[in-house]
């Protein structure tokens, strides 16, 4: 009888190694593969007050990015 149930709980973990491992790892798989949407911010030092300021919202001049027109001047 033991041996009965030791067959059967053997078949079964078979059966979910093999039909649900598969789905599971193409899950995994096309997680990875999905493109990153993270929003990426580079920030750089204004060389007059010496604070950071985002690369898209500094004042560009002269190769080098300008926290405000008034530390620009």
């Amino acid at each position: 009888m033991i041996l009965k149930l030791l067959a059967i709980a053997a078949v079964l973990f078979f059966v979910y190694i093999i039909f649900f491992k598969k789905s599971r790892e193409s899950s995994i798989s096309k997680k990875d593969t999905k493109p990153n949407n993270e929003i990426e911010d580079i920030l750089v030092e204004c060389p007059t007050c010496k604070t950071f300021v985002s690369k898209d919202e500094g004042i560009l001049s002269n190769g080098k990015f300008y926290c405000s027109k008034e530390c620009l001047k």
